[in-house]
């Protein structure tokens, strides 16, 4: 079995941030640490949407900077670990993802299943958590980006508001919508909890009745660094205005 030895497997922005506001982008990074070699995978696929979410990372960042929130993100592709995924889901590593096969996560033993989990999941799970301790009353946002074609079929929807059980932060950002933008939104589009997305929502909210949401952005939206900044505001104001529809409290802002 290969020792994994990674190095630190989280990345947290803004850890001082004063909002109530948890960002998490648990599809943040496309590397392979090198003990695993690359899962077998071509350059071109190692860099694909199949290993990470593009441009996910930098609106996330934008928020946090707008909102003065706290970010979690993992440090690893999401065919190492798929840090949305429970370790007992088979897409938590792989064996295929859209039309790409990953070969170093064929035929994975459950003691090279266990050292992933181990080595990936656990601590980002563990530095959520902590991050999430910390707030009174906190709200979870996961940001995510999707690819506007998948198997072959072009996707009209350009951003996801997603939501499990709890649905009063997605009921807020669907109804103030067309205040912020004039992209097509919609609700559980392009994938809804029935395909698994929202663990982190019911991991990290669901039991303590906090508010959340997961954001899906079609990915051609957010392709440079200047529409990913554009993007990023827009959403901060968004998720900060569907806030204050729920609570008076003040407890998402956009900052200058």
């Amino acid at each position: 079995m290969t020792q994994i030895t990674p190095a630190d497997p989280v990345q947290i922005d803004n850890p001082t941030g004063r909002s109530a506001a948890v960002l998490v982008c648990e599809h943040a990074s496309c590397n392979i640490p090198a003990a695993l070699a690359g899962l077998g995978l071509s350059q071109d696929a190692r860099q694909s949407h199949a290993a990470w979410d593009p441009g996910a990372l930098a609106v996330a960042q934008r928020m946090s900077q707008r909102l003065d929130a706290v970010l979690v993100s993992s440090t690893v592709s999401r065919l190492v670990y798929d840090c949305n995924r429970p370790p007992s889901a088979p897409d938590a590593m792989p064996a295929k993802s859209e039309v790409f096969d990953v070969p170093g996560n064929v035929g994975l033993t459950q003691a090279a299943r266990d050292a992933r989990t181990n080595a990936y999941y656990l601590p980002f799970q563990t530095a959520l958590a902590a991050q999430i301790a910390k707030m009174h009353a906190p709200i979870i946002v996961t940001i995510h980006s999707f690819t506007p074609v998948y198997h072959g079929q072009a996707r009209a929807v350009e951003i996801g508001v997603l939501h499990d059980d709890d649905t009063r932060l997605a009921d807020a950002m669907l109804e103030t919508a067309a205040a912020h933008t004039s992209a097509l939104v919609l609700r559980n589009d392009p994938y809804g909890p029935e395909n698994g997305v929202t663990h982190t929502l019911r991991e990290h909210a669901l039991p303590g009745g906090h508010l959340n949401v997961m954001l899906e952005v079609r990915n051609d939206l957010i392709a440079t660094p200047a529409t990913q900044t554009a993007m990023g505001d827009m959403i901060a104001a968004w998720v900060a205005d569907s806030v204050s529809q729920i609570t008076d409290q003040g407890a998402v802002q956009c900052v200058a």
